[in-house]
């Protein structure tokens, strides 16, 4: 079994987990997870999020509003999430970014509420997670216009977007996609990307890896991604956890 499991984005404040949320995360570090940031997408699962970190002293929270949630958020949605990045057990501002696949809100509202997250990251000093959903010009152009610290979550682009996200700084992080049998992109993506900018993920409940794709995914499923990337890159699956967990601890500060 694997040890030292560091899940950079997860969503244990979904529904798909309310049968059995407590059995489920008490049970994790028994499959070698050693430690998760949560993300919220609103207000309402910010607030869930933080008060799993308060509870688990090994899950770590993020809080912002998702591009799917950006047209409810009010500026007083947005005041109350910024006063929880005063809790210590808050690391980092998302799952913020933009979706032109779903387009639930408006691109021009997505783009607004993603700028104001950017600035308010850079001002209080805190790393972002990025959500970028075939919207992947418009990422780029806030992005390179802002140079936040922080990681381009589940990343979809190119080998060439992965550079460019390299060259501001920031961390690509790869789930359970790259198991996918028609995963050529993120596959290429792997191929090219420097160990000390990779994150691991699930996004669970989403984003189960093969053997398991069409069911629920947890933090322990990372195991086959890590089998997965550490075949492409040549290298032992324990040292590229191990790899993963430091530059998870590096980002995140913690």
């Amino acid at each position: 079994m694997y040890k030292n499991i560091f899940d950079t984005h997860a969503h244990y404040d979904d529904s798909r987990f309310d049968g059995d949320r407590d059995e489920l995360l008490s049970s994790l570090s028994e499959k070698g997870v050693s430690s998760i940031v949560n993300c919220g997408c609103d207000l309402k699962s910010s607030l869930t999020t933080v008060a799993l970190a308060e509870r688990y002293s090994f899950i770590y929270a993020a809080a912002g509003v998702h591009a799917h949630e950006a047209q409810e958020a009010t500026e007083s949605d947005l005041e109350e999430i910024e006063r929880l990045y005063g809790n210590e057990r808050v690391v980092a501002v998302g799952e913020i970014g933009l979706d032109y696949h779903y387009d639930f809100s408006p691109r021009e509202i997505q783009l607004e509420v993603f700028e104001k997250q950017l600035v308010l990251a850079n001002r209080l000093g805190l790393p972002v997670i990025v959500h970028d959903r075939e919207a992947h010009e418009d990422t780029m152009r806030l992005l390179k216009k802002h140079r936040p610290e922080g990681v381009v979550h589940c990343f979809s682009g190119s080998a060439e977007m992965a550079k460019e996200v390299l060259k501001l700084g920031m961390y690509i992080g790869i789930g359970g996609a790259v198991t996918f049998k028609n995963a050529k992109k993120p596959v290429e993506v792997v191929e090219n990307l420097p160990l000390d900018r990779l994150l691991l993920e699930t996004d669970a409940p989403y984003m189960t890896p093969v053997p398991f794709r069409g069911q629920r995914c947890d933090s322990s499923h990372i195991a086959y991604t890590a089998e997965k990337i550490a075949a492409i890159k040549g290298i032992d699956v324990q040292q590229l956890i191990d790899i993963c967990n430091e530059n998870a601890k590096r980002l995140f500060k913690v």
